[in-house]
């Protein structure tokens, strides 16, 4: 049996279970988007990435389920609206950019459905999944949905560590914006003439579809770089967990990656809501306090563009220069012997103190650290 022959018997028996009140073309439908117009690459892909392959249809079909299945038109796009609207880096861009407008009275739903209308009309990987759903199924409140839980997927695929929602809004920006005095009257028409743009050098020139092209390509393959890094901390994190924890730690963490909520996680483990919520915090403070800090530092903070040595910190230079100014003079001896490439024992016996003692500064260096990103985020 092939990897697509046991992905599709598993999930048909999963569909049959979980939505035994729809018929067997809705759950066919649901079948074909999950497994997507090009269903050989499962065969195709090493196990490293039938993995990842494996963990993308099961993200998919939480979207759908949480958000979209079962949920009248109106109220599903209302979700994906919410949904979009939620994510602090969107938010915050969207709000930036309508306080520097001329039209104040617009708000962030307003300006996401443009963009998103955009984004069905002109991008390209949306307009082939339309044609897909439409192949999929023949009911229109199925595609529509479909197509909502689509949207949502792709809109918060991770780009260089942002959703890539920010970046189809920064276009839609430099589509929509007049661009002052070089503004071209509305009625004028214009012609591309060559591909190519002069520079300065002679001799020289510059082709705007190879930068296009090569912009595409980097994006694509940051994506499955940042993929390829989350399973790998999602790997080592659960063996940490299980080593440290126990296996219901790992079964948490799993169906947490799901989206599933404390309550619904609480069903499926056996465990009160209360119990539920105990086992969170203690996972979260093994995730930051210990595994993260101390375990691998390296592998997750690279993960999250968050490292001392390449990222200070995930802060942009003013902020990392009015952070270093309002550290203790010991936390500062850390951040520079860190950014150094010492060790937390070189530091420890420099300074005459306990290694416990300077990987405890370290940590609230961090934690610091991550407050002045969310504050910066959510202001």
């Amino acid at each position: 049996m092939t990897a697509l022959d046991d992905i599709t018997q598993q999930w048909s028996t999963r569909l049959a279970t979980e939505l035994a009140d729809e018929s067997d073309n809705s759950r066919h439908s649901i079948l074909e988007w999950l497994l997507g117009s090009d269903p050989e690459r499962f065969n195709e892909a090493d196990p490293a990435k039938l993995q990842i392959l494996v963990q993308a249809l099961e993200y998919r079909y939480q979207i759908l389920r949480q958000r979209y299945w079962q949920v009248g038109p109106d109220r599903a796009y209302k979700n994906l609206i919410k949904r979009l609207s939620s994510l602090f880096l969107v938010r915050s861009k969207v709000r930036t950019w309508i306080a520097l407008s001329r039209d104040r009275r617009r708000t962030v739903t307003d300006v996401l459905q443009e963009v998103i209308q955009e984004m069905l009309q002109s991008d390209r990987y949306l307009k082939s999944q339309v044609q897909w759903i439409g192949q999929c199924s023949s009911r229109p409140q199925i595609r529509n949905l479909l197509m909502l839980a689509t949207v949502e997927e792709y809109c918060l695929r991770p780009i260089r560590n942002q959703p890539l929602l920010v970046y189809r809004f920064v276009n839609y920006l430099r589509r929509s914006q007049r661009g002052g005095m070089t503004n071209i009257p509305s009625g004028e028409m214009i012609r591309l003439i060559s591909e190519e743009v002069g520079t300065d050098e002679p001799d020289s020139s510059m082709s705007l579809l190879d930068v296009e092209a090569v912009a595409k390509y980097e994006m694509q393959t940051d994506a499955e770089a940042a993929q390829v890094a989350r399973e790998q901390v999602k790997t080592s994190f659960a063996a940490y967990l299980q080593d440290s924890l126990d296996e219901t730690a790992v079964a948490w963490l799993e169906l947490h990656l799901q989206g599933f909520s404390q309550e619904a996680i609480a069903q499926r483990l056996n465990l009160s809501t209360k119990e539920a919520y105990r086992l969170r915090e203690k996972i979260r403070y093994h995730a930051i306090r210990v595994f993260t800090l101390k375990e691998q530092p390296d592998l997750v903070l690279g993960w999250l563009k968050t490292s001392l040595k390449d990222h200070n910190l995930g802060l942009i230079p003013e902020q990392w220069e009015a952070f270093q100014s309002s550290r203790s003079p010991i936390q500062r001896r850390i951040l520079n012997d860190l950014k150094a490439g010492r060790s937390f024992d070189d530091i420890a016996k420099e300074t005459n103190l306990k290694p416990k003692q300077i990987t405890g500064e370290w940590a609230q260096i961090y934690l610091d650290a991550q407050s002045l990103r969310q504050e910066a985020s959510s202001s």
